[in-house]
């Protein structure tokens, strides 16, 4: 029932490309990714033979999002192993590529583990890495799964807070398709708002200094067919002092075990705004993006990405317009950029989380833990 249920809620017009799929061509396995990067211009793949390509792939952004990453570290792990690499080195080269994306480190650790585990009962390294790699497409089928699950949870929620439809939302960053082994996570509650004919405006941030927001939330909002505008992030006050928001819907990339939300920098900004105009701020994420070794926000370790991210403008439009990395110059050369991929909002702004397993309101660390419990890969003590 879980998985029809899951499949309920699949796309009515996904990418003609998968996100991310394993293949096994005469050469060998690779793992295939949709580049992102090259969105919206074209939908290209990226053939990852090995884990130092997967590692360039997920610096680069051209995979990304918490629960993808978590899939993608999983699978690295099994093509390490296929292709009888150091396994427990590639796990720490995945693991490390990202340091605030918490599901990235729990695919990597939970098929280095089945793989490990296999290896202590003495089975020979080939079927040792079959076993990482079933651990891999288990763990794309329950995120899958998991993403139905949520976009109901969050569609309930938004109901009981919001009574009579036509919710006007807004979003930051990207959580949808692109981001999961299904349609998301606060993208997926958005859409399935829009399936059911509640959904009056998806607002876009378009989420600088690299466009998530414009480039990926855009590109599957217009596939869907929503009723969607794009903002500048900086306009996001002037919409909640017109009174045209209901509510914010964000994902996360590290909760931390008092309910402190890593998530892509600027939904910080947003939840104090909502705050202030009363407008529910709802987080939704898998129970495995909470991380019980966390104690709270000032524990996240935020990841700095490089200062030309800000400087410049990189588009597979622009191509070569800006010298070798591909970007144009919008500051003076040389300018110091600051530049966190991260802010950190505390749970007191959070008005609740939204996981497979339910919602969490308030959010407390007590109340988190109870609502983890429920699952079998997170125990919070």
């Amino acid at each position: 029932m879980a998985d029809q249920d899951a499949q309920s809620w699949v796309g009515i017009e996904p990418p003609s490309l998968p996100v991310l799929r394993w293949d096994e061509p005469p050469e060998g396995p690779v793992l295939v990714l949709l580049d992102q990067t090259r969105l919206p211009a074209e939908e290209a793949e990226l053939v990852c033979a090995d884990v130092p390509a997967l590692v360039r792939a997920i610096r680069t952004l051209a995979v990304r999002g918490a629960p993808l990453l978590g899939i993608a570290g999983a699978y690295g792990v099994a093509l390490a192993a296929v292709r009888g690499d150091d396994v427990a080195e590639a796990a720490d080269l995945l693991e490390r590529s990202r340091p605030t994306a918490v599901n990235l480190g729990y695919g990597v650790r939970r098929a280095a583990g089945a793989y490990r585990e296999a290896r202590e009962k003495e089975v020979d390294p080939a079927r040792a890495a079959a076993v990482a790699l079933a651990e891999a497409r288990a763990l794309h089928r329950e995120d899958a799964e998991a993403s139905g699950r949520m976009a109901r949870h969050g569609l309930a929620l938004l109901d009981e807070l919001l009574p009579g439809g036509g919710h006007r939302l807004l979003t930051h960053c990207n959580t949808g398709a692109l981001v999961s082994g299904g349609e998301g996570t606060a993208f997926a509650v958005a859409l399935g708002a829009h399936r059911e004919g509640r959904l009056r405006r998806l607002w876009v941030d378009e989420t600088r200094p690299l466009l998530q927001g414009a480039r990926l939330t855009a590109y599957e909002a217009a596939r869907n067919g929503m009723p969607y505008s794009l903002l500048t992030d900086s306009a996001a006050g002037s919409l909640f002092a017109a009174g045209e928001v209901d509510a914010v819907l964000i994902g996360a990339d590290r909760i931390a075990a008092d309910g402190s939300v890593a998530n892509k920098v600027g939904s910080y900004p947003l939840a104090v705004l909502a705050k202030y105009h009363h407008v529910p701020f709802i987080v939704v994420a898998p129970t495995t993006t909470v991380d019980p070794d966390t104690a709270d926000g000032a524990s996240i370790t935020v990841e700095q990405r490089p200062g030309n991210e800000v400087t410049e403008l990189t588009s597979p439009q622009i191509g070569a317009a800006g010298g070798d990395t591909g970007g144009l110059l919008v500051a003076p050369a040389g300018t110091p950029a600051y530049n966190p991929a991260f802010d950190i909002t505390p749970p007191e702004l959070v008005t609740a989380i939204v996981t497979e397993e339910g919602a969490v309101s308030p959010v407390t660390g007590v109340g988190l833990a109870e609502l983890c419990a429920r699952s079998s890969q997170v125990t919070i003590s």
